[in-house]
This record gives structure tokens, C-alpha cells and sequence, in this order.
């Protein structure tokens, strides 16, 4: 039996996908990481199995996908988002938080297809006051955005999963567990599910365990894991994924088509 090394982020959304992980050993050693410096452990072999951002998968063609197995979402993500006190016509530039490249990739595929702007990009720090001090909105991800406080301010926030779904009345597919070939075996497919099942049992209790004691905060985290996102890689789901990685192809955000290759079962 093989022990694989492993890279996953904090997030709170995938946590439910490492959960118990840590007590195989056996199996598993884990290190956690933003998702951009997930993609490059595993693209420098630091790692053997990540779970990246989807459009990372692109980056290279002898990746295979574990099957089944995603942070998705239909609707509402709550998570990546940009924030602004424009209205969306009248946005000319967003500072990005360049740690998931996914969202950047989905902000400009929205902004070409959707919004109908070309705004300017500026990569910084994820600070909002210092975003959107040097530009008209911010795109936040993660914890960050899923945390900010907007409702008592005059900013909007534009939940990129809901327009996702808007425009393709399809699910979106943020990150994935990915490695290469000949190394991941049966059984850790096989632990890699049994953690999903049993991190999405584990819900209320992960969000808790997440919210350190504040109670509202806490409570936002179970809302979030319950009704934001999902943790299946369904058929949907895929077709989605399909049409995320075509409008990133046809418009350049990546130079090269995307052909989905999965472990076996």
C-alpha cells in the first residue's frame, strides 16, 4: 500500500473533503496550502494527489480526476465574489486576489459573456479597503468573501456562482481532487470517498469546529456548508465543467482544450 502525499486547502468548503484524513497515515500525508500553491505542488511533484482549481487541469494533459468527488455549486456560492459600490455597467477595473485562479478565470469569462465590460485587472493583496480604493470592484474568495460584512455597507456583492448558473443554467465546479497516473490506487479512491461521505454526515459539527467559539459566525459556516455548496461531482455538474473550460478556451484565458480523464472506480 502506497502512501500518497497530499495537498488541500483551509477552506472551509473542503474541509469536508479531508475529513478523517488525517488519521490514515498509511494512506495519506497531508499539507495545506492556498489553492494557486496547491496546483503548483502538484505540477512540481511536491505532491502526488491535490485538490486544485479546476482551470488548473488544463495545465496538464496526463492528470487524471478523481471521479465523484468536487466543491460545486448551482446558484448562490456566498464564497467568490466580487464587491463594488458601481453599478456592474460601470465597473472599469477589479483588483483580484490571485490565489484561486479558477475565480479569476470565471470573473473574466462573466465580464466577456455576461456583464458585457472589459474592465482592467490589478492583482493585490485580499484587502478590501485597499482594493477598492485603487479600483471600482474586488473580487474576494474563500473565507474572506464569505465572511465580509456588506449588508449594513453601500456595497454590493455579485456572487459570481449565482451568475454562473444565470447564464448556463448549470452548476459550477470550483475544485477537484487531481494527481497523477500510477500512483493513486483503489484504496485511496475508495478513503478519499468514505471522507466525503463522512465529512458531509459532519457538517454542522466541521462548521462549528471552524467558527472557533462565535456562535454567529459558526452559524453562517453551517448555512454555507448546507445550502451553498455541494460536494458531488455529478453528471450536471460535469456538463458544467465542460462549458466552464470551452468559454475559457474560446476566449484565451487558457491556450489549450480540456479533455476530462478520470481514475477507474
Amino acid at each position: 500500500m502506497t502512501m500518497v502525499r497530499v495537498g488541500s486547502v483551509q477552506y472551509l468548503n473542503a474541509l469536508p473533503l479531508v475529513h478523517g484524513l488525517d488519521s490514515r497515515p498509511e494512506l495519506f500525508s497531508l499539507a495545506f496550502d492556498v489553492p494557486s500553491k496547491c496546483a503548483s505542488m502538484l505540477h512540481d511533484k511536491s505532491v502526488d494527489l491535490a485538490l486544485i482549481p479546476t482551470i488548473e487541469y488544463v495545465r496538464r494533459s496526463d492528470y487524471l480526476v478523481v471521479p465523484d468527488i468536487a466543491v460545486a455549486s448551482e446558484g448562490p456560492v456566498a464564497s467568490v465574489a466580487i464587491f463594488t459600490k458601481r453599478p456592474t455597467t460601470a465597473i472599469r477595473s477589479i483588483a483580484i486576489d490571485s490565489s484561486s485562479r479558477t475565480s479569476v478565470a470565471l470573473l473574466k469569462i462573466l465580464c466577456a459573456r455576461w456583464f458585457d465590460i472589459e474592465p482592467k485587472f490589478v492583482t493585490m493583496r485580499p484587502d478590501l479597503e485597499a482594493m477598492l480604493k485603487r479600483c471600482d470592484a474586488a473580487l474576494l474568495i474563500g473565507d474572506t468573501a464569505l465572511f465580509t460584512e456588506h449588508e449594513t455597507t453601500d456595497l454590493e456583492k455579485i456572487d459570481l456562482g449565482e451568475e454562473w448558473t444565470h447564464m448556463t443554467n448549470l452548476p459550477f465546479v470550483w475544485a477537484f481532487w487531481v494527481g497523477r497516473p500510477g500512483i493513486v490506487e483503489e484504496s485511496h479512491l475508495e478513503a478519499l470517498l468514505k471522507a466525503r461521505e463522512e465529512g458531509v454526515l459532519a457538517l454542522d459539527a466541521i462548521a462549528e469546529k471552524h467558527g472557533s467559539d462565535d456562535e454567529e459566525y459558526a452559524g453562517r459556516a453551517q448555512s454555507y456548508l448546507r445550502d451553498n455548496v455541494h460536494f458531488d461531482l455529478t453528471e450536471r455538474a460535469i456538463t458544467g465543467l465542460k462549458e466552464f473550460y470551452k468559454s475559457a478556451y474560446d476566449l484565451g484565458i487558457v491556450q489549450q482544450a480540456a479533455t476530462l480523464r478520470f481514475y477507474d472506480k
